[in-house]
């Protein structure tokens, strides 16, 4: 006898093959091979042939189907004999086969025989064995069986068995020679995994490996191209590499080994797949395609300014760098500059309406970013961050963007790569500042703008130097005329003539005197004129040797113009870390009611010292945060200025803390806060949906706030801020994020000499360390965490600690180690009588028992959590619990009873808003209805939950969107009924 089942379930007895019989019958034998030489329960073969519905006649059906399978394997055998090759084994039944007559023992035996070959220093042999090993496959393990059995774990494990070992194969053949059949075979495979970015790399390589580069390119393109339609994103560093590689022709040339010796493609008479000769190809092939564009065409660019004049001569040649009709090329970075450092020149205004005028020519898109690089408050965008910001925007989900500055900016080159996009890159500090953002290939167009001239930037990349100077006189007129209107201009031409030399032909000052005017129309020119020659005289950043370029006159003169309590604000407001301030933040560091402070925030913007970019959100230029700054610090005490800050902090601090509350009410993790200060105003927030659009707009800010409120003596507010993002910032996938403000608020708490504080910390930065994979540092500092909690008496805190171990030893695979730190945390939640925890702490052995197989007992435990927290009120918690009851009734081969689970946390998930959970939810839902055979509905779960995924731009939706398409590709045959 012999047997397949890496592909069809087939049987042989000398070569005549055997008729299976129905499909019931044929799916019982592939289970039996299997798990050949091992028992497998009547419960085990009832659940897999049925799932939870098997007929009342199942067991009577079963041992109906293994007689016949007796019969077909021993047809001599006398009727209710046991025979030797089916018996009766631990209350199931067990198939002996050998390894020589059944596919899948003999793939194992000479897989493991090739792993021993390369250990004992012979990869070359190893690599042939690997190939002959992975020759035997022929398709998805046991094709042929009804749709909802072969989905089974059972069947799906042994596929990515397989998918292992042919990673380990070319592996192993690019240390040496790769085996002749290899590429045909990698080629198999990576069609039926076309989302798995490691085979498409390897097999890339081994493709390069033996001569063929041109099929590598299509490899490459394909990868590229899938993963950009299914996922929404480009390919990962691994695949890029190879492919850099394979560009540059750096790739090691490994010999082809000579023919292997003919060996069986099955054990029975099946011709193995054709391998027609390969056509040969050029020394030089044809340059490939470019990449796929990314998924996100971006368009960042500011709004263009509608009172946008002059500047004539500038435009003339900056433009004629990109001369009309031209598709390709590669214009130099454009340094838009004022080459004595001037500010308020209109560096970003001129930058930014050129950009609107050749934005079209441009069609993959406009990338915008303000580097802040002379930003009194310290806060300058590092290159780390803008590359952070462009990659979001291209698309790449946050746990997808690399950890180093090299790593991003090699992604973000790839991405642009044979793409036509404009970059504007503002405010720049220096040459260093840039390079990293620059594109690395033609056709993409960069606009740096600076106070200071990039020498670097114009030596090393030709970058073009344009030094901006002030308006003309005729451009300083017209730019009044546009903004006050030609007739009021014309009637006093000796007043704007003053107004015109007094600001210096500034573009800022200019804009900021015409706002004044035209807050008073009623007044004459000459009267904003004298007020003008009277105010001559500050700012030291822009006095020189002509005093009439001197802005800060033009800025002290319309500060002056405010009302006091205007007045102050502005000058409180150069304390707020940015990038940007709302409404209700603004009141807190004035310390004044919500709606004074709308009134005052009004007076700002109509003066032009802020501006309102979104609703109830605003921003303060460079220049005039720089003027507010010196206003606080000349005019302002050291405890005005400490107490706004903490009224600022405060304000996020307690509002953050109130949306956590909301999100999550059980798990807030309990902090010591004081309470905010009676003249602070946090928010209050009014339900989930808001508090989680409050924690969505404030992100940056409250990222900001906490490394601020550590460099501004409030160390305290740094930690408990911090701790208190931890879980938002998780559930989101912002793990790089999560990890820099930990350790800013470790920092913080060590400063402080607070044990408890560093305790909080510790868990949490361990956590996100464990997140991002960095294991050795994540268990360091969580055993700190446990050793202070321990000291201070804090058995909660224990256990959220001992949890977070638990949880990263199960993604690790240690599923006992993580079950040795439920124990003890379950312990304490009991001893503190914390009824939340200790129900959290259930579903978690419960999970823990599903990943180790052990159904039975996760449905005990996870029971138990279901009900305590429904009688504690813990929707969030009961709806987790009730995923984990489907999971394990799924893997049970229960499916109706998954379902209903399932049903039920979807519906509690919407009703408290977390799309996250939801999705995941809806993820376990549709693999349910595809182990029922229901293709169709399984699709529909899978495409709602991808959406919200995508929505939130959460890491997970690449792994989702892989499934998807490989089960919209894959024919499923419709399941059968009989048996």
């Amino acid at each position: 006898m012999r047997f397949t089942v890496l592909g069809p379930v087939r049987a042989w007895r000398a070569d005549a093959e055997l008729e299976l019989g129905p499909p019931k019958q044929r799916a019982l034998l592939a289970l039996l091979l299997v798990r050949a030489g091992q028992p497998v329960a009547l419960s085990e073969i009832v659940d897999v042939l049925w799932g939870q519905t098997p007929p009342s006649t199942a067991v009577n059906v079963v041992h109906r189907h293994v007689g016949s399978v007796r019969r077909l394997l021993e047809p001599g055998l006398p009727a209710r004999t046991e025979g030797s090759r089916l018996v009766r084994s631990s209350g199931g039944y067990r198939l002996n086969t050998e390894p020589d007559t059944l596919d899948l023992l003999r793939f194992r035996q000479m897989s493991e025989t090739a792993r021993r070959t390369a250990a004992a220093g012979a990869p070359e042999r190893a690599a042939a064995l690997f190939t002959q090993a992975l020759g035997l496959w022929r398709g998805p393990t046991a094709t042929g069986v009804p749709a909802d059995i072969q989905a089974h774990p059972v069947f799906s494990g042994v596929d990515r068995e397989l998918l292992a070992v042919a990673k380990e194969a070319a592996t192993t053949a690019l240390d040496s020679e790769v085996p002749q059949r290899l590429p045909a075979v990698l080629q198999q495979f990576a069609a039926h995994h076309a989302l798995d970015e490691t085979l498409q790399a390897q097999l890339i390589r081994v493709l390069a490996a033996t001569g063929r580069r041109a099929e590598a390119l299509e490899v490459f393109a394909a990868a590229r191209d899938g993963l950009a339609e299914q996922l929404g994103v480009a390919p990962g560093p691994e695949l890029r590499a190879a492919h850099r590689r394979l560009l540059s022709r750096s790739a090691p040339a490994v010999p082809l080994a000579p023919a292997e010796p003919s060996h069986p493609a099955a054990p029975g008479p099946v011709a193995g797949p054709s391998h027609p000769a390969e056509p040969s190809h050029p020394a030089e092939p044809s340059r490939p395609a470019a990449p796929a564009a990314p998924a996100v065409r971006p368009a960042q660019l500011p709004p263009d300014l509608t009172a946008f004049s002059g500047r004539r001569a500038e435009l003339a040649g900056i433009h004629a760098l990109l001369p009309e009709g031209a598709e390709t090329g590669s214009p130099a970075p454009l340094v838009i500059s004022a080459i004595d450092g001037m500010a308020g020149v209109g560096k970003t205004t001129l930058a930014v309406h050129w950009a609107h005028r050749i934005a079209h020519r441009f069609p993959d898109g406009q990338l915008y970013a303000n580097l802040r690089g002379f930003d009194p408050a310290g806060s300058m965008v590092s290159p780390n961050e803008a590359l952070r910001t462009f990659l979001h925007a291209l698309g790449i989900p946050p746990n997808r963007v690399p950890t180093d500055l090299d790593a991003k900016t090699a992604l973000y080159r790839s991405l642009l790569a044979g793409r036509r996009t404009l970059v504007l890159l503002d405010n720049v500090v220096d040459s260093s500042h840039v390079r990293p953002l620059l594109p690395g290939s033609p056709g993409c167009l960069t606009i740096v703008t600076s106070r200071n001239q990039l020498h670097g930037l114009i030596a090393s990349e030709g970058a073009r130097s344009l030094t901006l100077g002030p308006l003309s006189a005729a451009e300083s007129h017209e730019a009044l005329a546009r903004r006050l209107g030609a007739d009021r201009v014309g009637a006093e031409p000796r007043a704007v003539a003053t107004i015109v030399r007094l600001c210096g032909r500034l573009p800022l000052a200019l804009a900021v005197v015409a706002a004044r005017a035209a807050t008073r129309p009623s007044f004459p020119l000459s009267a904003v004129a004298a007020e003008l020659l009277a105010s001559q005289g500050n700012l030291d950043a822009f006095a020189g040797a002509d005093p009439h370029t001197d802005a800060r006159t033009v800025f002290s003169w319309s500060y002056r113009a405010l009302d006091p309590e205007a007045a102050r604000l502005f000058r409180l407001l150069a304390l707020h870390p940015g990038p940007d301030v709302s409404t209700a933040a603004a009141a807190s560091v004035a310390g004044r009611p919500l709606r004074a402070t709308r009134a005052l925030l009004a007076a700002l913007t109509g003066a032009h010292l802020l501006a309102e970019h979104a609703p109830g959100r605003y921003t303060c230029h460079d220049l005039l945060r720089a003027y507010a700054m010196e206003l606080v610090q000349d005019h302002d005490t050291d405890e005005t200025r400490r107490a706004a800050r903490h009224r600022m902090f405060d304000h996020y601090l307690h509002t953050a803390r109130t949306a956590a509350t909301l999100l999550a009410p059980h798990r807030t993790e309990p902090l010591p806060l004081s309470p905010p200060r009676p003249d602070a105003a946090p928010e209050h927030l009014d339900g989930q949906d808001r508090a989680e659009a409050w924690l969505a707009a404030e992100r940056t800010v409250l990222l900001a706030a906490v490394e601020h409120a550590r460099d501004h003596q409030f160390p305290r507010h740094a930690w408990q801020l911090a701790v208190t993002l931890e879980l938002f910032l998780d559930r989101r996938g912002h793990w790089q994020e999560q990890t820099a403000i930990q350790r800013t608020a470790l920092a913080a708490a060590r400063a402080l000499s607070d044990r408890l504080g560093q305790a909080h910390t510790h868990r949490t930065l361990g956590f996100a360390e464990g997140r991002l994979g960095r294991y050795d540092e994540a268990d360091g500092h969580l055993e700190r965490a446990l050793e202070l909690f321990g000291k201070l008496g804090e058995g909660d805190g224990r256990a959220r600690t001992l949890r977070a171990m638990a949880f990263l030893a199960n993604a690790r695979g240690r599923h006992q180690r993580a079950l040795d730190h439920y124990g003890p945390a379950l312990d304490h939640y009991r001893a503190s009588a914390h009824l939340s925890g200790q129900a959290s702490v259930l579903n978690e052995i419960g999970w823990t028992h599903i990943l180790r197989g052990a159904y039975e007992r996760a449905l005990t435990h996870c029971r138990q959590a279901v009900e305590l927290h429904r009688r504690i009120g813990d929707s969030a918690g009961e709806a987790a619990a009730l995923d984990s009851v489907g999971y394990a009734y799924h893997h049970m081969g229960r499916y109706e009873h998954a379902l209903t689970s399932y049903r039920r946390a979807v519906a509690i998930y919407r009703e408290i808003s977390d799309r996250y959970l939801e999705a995941d939810t809806l993820t376990h839902q549709g693999d349910t209805r595809l182990a029922q055979g229901d293709l169709a509905t399984a699709l529909a779960d899978w495409r709602l939950a991808l959406e919200i995924l995508q929505e939130l731009n959460h890491p997970d939706a690449r792994v989702l969107g892989g499934k998807l398409r490989q089960y919209r590709q894959w024919p499923h045959p419709a399941p059968a009924r009989g048996g």
